[in-house]
């Protein structure tokens, strides 16, 4: 299975010729952005599986109720396990007009054991400048299940104190890019690289002329605009769509710790060194033996405690790996001393530490 594993990582990271992509899949123009929403809201209509008059829950069902003209006394205590206080989280995504809807998702921040059947009141949903972005409100859709016995025993499926509301919140503000105002525009790149942003530069002076882009660093690239918000979303539909080709990613080798996971991309490369694993194995068995006293000796029953040690030390013989093997060189040489992902991860970090291993070692 471990030969298995390890031949499909090599067939799956081989060097291959390098392809174009379009420049969207390679980064975004600066600005073009998401924004996070937060709120504070109520949920009410649970059965029972409220937050237990919690002091808070008690406070925002008081201001809840005031908003409506309705004050209630001192002494009152609403029947909180019907309610549950939560947070809302959305994305606002960039270009958001008000009037349309965005999806929200709903978790209990008290001792609420379920949402499931709940409804959220109009709550406002804020961005980091503390103003208002859209509204939320609606029936929760919740695929976790929570249920108690009368003894205390419980059982939990999924987590039932979280839930989504479909097109739950209205935009009621949007988000002003500047796009339109800049003088220039600014591609970002995902993964900062001065080759690939030379080739986006260059494919976008081959498409709007010479002179039209320049690469600013490893991450940035700079783009003349025309003046005018059409004339520019007409430029920058043009950009997106043109093909670069990305550069080759640094040589890479990532362990999952807490899976045994290793993948090896095609750009990694070994010098000269020689790797042996060994295997020792000991094992302890623990027996008891039963101890028959002699005829007529008037002796009792007893029992005694065996112990058998044994040590087994598999023999692997060294093996040579030449200057700048490739991935499916060093594949081959790991399968050829049945090492596991356990066991190439030591090798790795062996030949690393030697000095024969030519790239980073990325432990999760």
């Amino acid at each position: 299975m471990y030969r298995l594993v390890l031949t499909l990582l090599a067939a799956l990271t081989l060097a291959t010729p390098a392809t174009a992509s379009r420049v969207k899949d390679l980064g975004a123009f600066q600005g073009i952005r998401a924004n996070q929403l937060t709120g504070y809201g109520i949920v009410v209509g649970l059965p029972g599986t409220g937050d237990d008059n919690l002091e808070y829950t008690v406070q925002s069902l008081r201001a809840m109720t005031s908003r409506f003209g309705l004050q209630l006394p001192a002494t009152a205590n609403p029947g909180a396990k019907n309610a549950a206080v939560v947070m809302i989280t959305a994305e606002l995504p960039p270009f958001a007009r008000p009037g349309q809807r965005l999806d929200i998702t709903v978790a209990s921040m008290g001792k609420a054991k379920s949402l499931r059947g709940g409804s959220l009141i109009l709550t406002p949903l804020y961005g980091a400048d503390g103003q208002i972005y859209a509204m939320a409100q609606g029936n929760l859709a919740v695929g976790g299940l929570g249920a108690e016995g009368a003894d205390g025993s419980r059982i939990v499926i999924n987590i039932p104190t979280t839930g989504r509301i479909p097109e739950g919140a209205t935009v009621e503000r949007a988000v002003a890019t500047g796009f339109e105002q800049t003088p220039t525009l600014t591609f970002n790149l995902q993964r900062a690289d001065f080759t690939t942003a030379q080739n986006v530069a260059g494919a976008i002076n081959r498409a709007l002329g010479p002179g039209a882009a320049q690469a600013i660093d490893a991450v940035s690239v700079s783009v003349r605009a025309p003046v005018g918000a059409e004339a520019r979303a007409a430029v920058m539909a043009r950009i997106e769509n043109l093909d670069a080709v990305a550069a080759d990613p640094p040589a890479r080798v990532i362990v999952n710790a807490r899976t045994g996971t290793v993948v090896i991309n095609a750009a990694v490369r070994v010098g000269p060194a020689a790797v042996t694993h060994g295997k020792l194995t000991v094992r302890i068995d623990e027996q008891q033996r039963v101890v028959q006293p002699a005829p007529l000796s008037q002796g009792q029953t007893a029992t005694e405690q065996h112990s058998g040690v044994s040590v087994d030390e598999e023999h692997r013989p060294m093996f040579l790996l030449a200057p700048g093997p490739r991935l499916s060189d060093i594949v081959r040489a790991v399968n050829a001393i049945g090492a596991s992902p356990a066991d190439l991860v030591a090798i790795l970090e062996a030949l690393k530490e030697a000095g024969a291993l030519q790239a980073e070692l990325i432990v999760l």
